[in-house]
């Protein structure tokens, strides 16, 4: 018997045994899902909705083997300032999207292939922002205004693609689009969400989630609240005590805040809770933000939401006495002093470090429900406006809010607070951010002010979702139901020249009653959609039709693992 050869003649050599083995991994491999192919979902439908979508017949079949190209980083290729980097996140945020799918990264072309493929190309007679991305059976155009537009067509492309394709069972071998050309662009410049971290600290990778969450919606705008009364985030290595002693409150309260610190029937975990972020972890999600073309901006409080700052340092007080990080949720009367030269010192120096850390334009100063209680009795402050001529107590606060944004203008950024700045008169380049209503908004716009619309009544994801509260998680009170955050107009009230004032519209997520990152996608999810399709399609907003879109978006958050409420989906 030769060597290799059994009495009935099969091929026992390795040839032979490479071969069989070969098929063994390969149908191995089509029972795990790489001979899948997943099929073309349609009708299209896309959040925010775009200005035109129409749909062919036919379907694109994407695989890994299908070459991509990249304008901006060829040599003699960039297109503008900041194209090359831009193109390059762009570059990122795709592959970031393909590679699960097809358990693999997709191929990148040389250059710019003559047909077929999926081509990205800057185009200057659109505007920023804006994009056409249109689907053949040949293959993927997108055209953009700059790489912010080709980011939004990435994100599009993310909800074109059927969910199935990022479900468990390994990767595809192909997967369909539908035919499409949808041209798009933003209503408003500013689409921001604001999350509070001083109530409830999260970590770098729940912040980063967050980031997430916005670039989907095509969010623009991460307004980070690092400072409040109940803890300090913020490193500041001028003055380490904010994070030794500022960023630790030594008792939390458990369940509603009947309002006062030392209220008998409050009850405490008499748990130390903090957490602050580093300076290099701030730097890496800014950076993180920008690669998703998120601006960050900052919010450090002034002069009031003060407690944590006074408890590090007592010299920033009227009385100069030893407080501890308040451990309850309501207003505290305890404020910075601005009679002190030392107070203004310490603000400028705060505010050093955090321009080095923060690029954005704007650096939000708070500004809202600070009580002038302690500075009507406190020498330091009476001298002061004595000296500058103050009548009220409350122009004290304009004085102090007119000293920080000389400062932020020198160094080349603007000052943006809540709608109480109003109350004590700002310059004209200060921005309004108003949540007591429209109101203030509407005021502010009215006398040439920049705003930003987003008042309590549509923009406080920390409401209740539904009348139902005894089935919901503890909430901060009040109800803001899907379709009320879908019917907000920010310009209602306003002229056509006073609209060309409102920079955009801003979610707001409170913690005073957020415990963990589960809950906070809960409390977002899906009111987070409405506000962002207000943001970016108010001009074209249609409340049947986000409904239909709005299960498919579902899927979309399911396939990246987001924790949402069922509310909107008739649950």
């Amino acid at each position: 018997m030769a060597r290799g050869r059994s009495a009935g003649g099969r091929d026992f050599s390795a040839r032979g045994t490479l071969l069989g083995g070969v098929l063994l991994v390969a149908a191995a491999l089509l029972a795990s899902g790489c001979g899948r192919v997943i099929r073309a979902e349609r009708p299209v439908q896309v959040t925010p909705r775009p200005v035109e979508v129409v749909e062919g017949e036919g379907v694109f079949r994407l695989t890994a083997r299908v070459p991509y190209w990249m304008p901006g980083e060829e040599p003699g290729g960039e297109t503008g300032e900041g194209t090359v980097a831009g193109m390059k996140a762009v570059g990122e945020a795709f592959v970031e999207l393909l590679t699960p799918c097809f358990g693999q990264p997709p191929v990148r072309a040389e250059r710019l292939p003559e047909r077929g493929g999926i081509r990205f190309e800057i185009c200057d007679t659109l505007d920023a922002g804006a994009y056409c991305l249109e689907v053949t059976r040949e293959g993927i155009g997108i055209r953009s205004g700059d790489a912010a537009g080709a980011f939004y067509a990435v994100q599009t492309l993310r909800q074109l693609l059927p969910p199935a394709a990022f479900s468990p069972g390994g990767p595809v071998r192909a997967v369909e689009i539908p035919e499409v050309r949808i041209v798009d662009r933003p209503c408003m410049a500013y689409r921001g969400l604001m999350l509070d971290v001083a109530r409830h600290f999260f970590t770098v990778d729940e912040v980063k989630r967050t980031i997430d969450l916005m670039a989907l919606h095509k969010m623009n705008v991460f307004h980070w609240h690092l400072t409040d009364d109940q803890g300090w985030r913020i490193e500041i290595r001028r003055y380490p005590e904010l994070t030794r002693v500022g960023s630790v409150r030594r008792r939390t309260l458990i369940g509603k805040d009947p309002g006062g610190e030392y209220d008998e029937s409050c009850r405490y975990d008499e748990t130390p809770y903090g957490g602050y972020y580093t300076q290099e972890q701030i730097r890496e999600v800014v950076d993180y933000a920008a690669r998703r073309f998120i601006t960050v901006i900052p919010e450090i409080e002034f002069p009031g939401h003060a407690v944590a700052a006074l408890a590090s340092y007592p010299w920033l007080s009227c009385t100069g006495e030893l407080y501890e990080v308040r451990q309850t949720w309501d207003i505290d009367d305890r404020v910075f002093c601005p009679g002190r030269e030392s107070t203004f010192e310490f603000i400028e120096g705060v505010l050093s470090e955090v321009l080095e850390l923060f690029p954005s334009e704007y650096i939000h100063i708070g500004g809202d429900e600070c009580p002038t209680k302690m500075w009507a009795r406190c020498g330091h402050c009476q001298a002061r406006m004595r000296t500058e001529g103050i009548d009220d107590l409350r122009g004290l606060q304009g004085y102090a809010t007119a000293r920080v944004e000389r400062f932020l203008q020198a160094h080349g950024r603007q000052l943006i607070g809540w709608d109480e700045i109003l109350e004590s008169g700002v310059t004209p380049t200060a921005v309004v951010m108003s949540w007591r209503g429209t109101e203030g908004g509407v005021r502010a716009a009215r006398q040439g002010n920049r705003v930003v619309m987003s008042p309590s009544t549509y923009c406080y994801f920390d409401y209740y979702q539904t009348e139902d509260t005894a089935s919901e998680p503890l909430a901060w009170g009040g109800c803001l139901p899907l379709e009320k955050v879908y019917a907000f107009d920010p310009y209602e009230g306003l002229d056509e020249r006073e609209r060309a004032c409102v920079l955009g519209v801003q979610a707001n997520l409170w913690t005073e009653y957020i415990p963990d990152f589960g809950q906070a996608q809960y409390m977002l999810l899906p009111r987070l959609s409405a506000l962002a399709e207000v943001g970016w399609s108010l001009d074209r907003k249609d409340p049947a039709d986000y409904r239909r879109r709005l299960a498919r978006l579902a899927r979309c958050y399911d396939a990246a693992g987001f924790h949402y409420a069922r509310h909107g989906f008739g649950e």
